[in-house]
């Protein structure tokens, strides 16, 4: 759904470094600690002096309750798998009262995120618990401040979402080069300040999938050469690279490719930052592929 906070590039898990900090007490140690049992997963994890702790477990067949508290803020999750319906909430932990998501906020979640993805078993191999707190984890974490945070998702596959996995190969596979062979998705649309959905300055001809990547960054056709960057509300330019149309981070720990995902992307990749209120209904439209679309592999 969106390019990974540079913040959180380099996240250290427990025994890979990091150590204990002193600021006249003692801080936690960076990283994650992750604990796992029949229907359960929690635990915690630190970055920089802040800590977020966090569970997911089993309630009932095919339903999961999915808490985070960080910085001060309570988030929780209800997810019906079998109905295909998300409740999520956040509140201030003192107050009771609603908050929103900040940027510092931000910064933590995809730290954690990129923490579980590194530690757990990618997609379907995941344990369902661990695998829709990972994909909440990732929701919050590009949550802009302007959306709330209580509210429902409700996802239907050809209803709610759209799946794009055969846009996500190129050159026959789902990662590598293309080698000149591209399946080209057209178009990743998005509507902002310049303009509607149909303004070719907001749309973009995308290679989804995991092709390419450049310094962190995506590459964009200029002058008949692939050019590292972003273009910013070009007409129609062929860009690939990170995961484009990829729910969540980045290349996360799932593979879902999705039409709202790929707008989202879109938007995000497209001369507005992650939290750009201009993004926000690309991001309530994609937040239910997060939560309910498939894998594609």
């Amino acid at each position: 759904m969106r390019k990974v906070l540079g913040a959180v590039a380099a996240v250290m898990l427990l025994g890979c470094g990091g150590g204990a900090r002193t600021d006249g007490a003692a801080q936690a140690v960076d990283g994650l600690e992750l604990k796992q049992a029949s229907g359960a997963v929690s635990g915690r994890f630190a970055q920089a002096g802040t800590e977020a702790q966090f569970s997911s477990k089993q309630v009932e067949e095919g339903v999961y309750r999915i808490e985070v508290r960080q910085n001060g803020m309570t988030l929780t999750g209800l997810v019906d798998t079998a109905n295909g319906v998300m409740s999520l909430d956040g509140f201030g932990e003192e107050t009771g009262q609603d908050t929103q998501m900040l940027d510092g906020d931000r910064e933590v979640l995809s730290g954690l995120y990129a923490a579980l993805n590194a530690q757990l078993p990618a997609g379907d191999a995941a344990a369902p618990e661990a695998k829709f707190l990972r994909r909440a984890v990732s929701l919050w974490s590009q949550h802009p401040s302007s959306v709330e945070l209580q509210r429902t998702v409700m996802g239907e596959e050809g209803r709610g979402y759209t799946m794009l996995c055969s846009y996500a190969k190129c050159n026959g596979s789902w990662t590598g080069t293309c080698n000149g062979y591209y399946n080209w998705y057209s178009y990743a649309k998005h509507d902002c300040q310049h303009g509607g959905f149909d303004y070719t300055g907001n749309q973009q001809i995308a290679q989804l999938g995991d092709h390419f990547s450049c310094s962190g960054d995506e590459y964009y056709m200029s002058n008949g050469a692939f050019v590292c960057g972003e273009p910013d509300h070009w007409s129609r330019p062929k860009v690939i690279g990170i995961c484009f149309g990829r729910c969540g981070g980045g290349c996360g720990g799932d593979t879902q490719y999705t039409l709202d995902a790929t707008n989202h992307d879109g938007c995000v990749r497209n001369g507005h930052a992650l939290a750009s209120a201009y993004c926000d209904d690309q991001f309530t439209s994609a937040s239910d592929d997060e939560m309910f679309a498939g894998n594609c592999y």
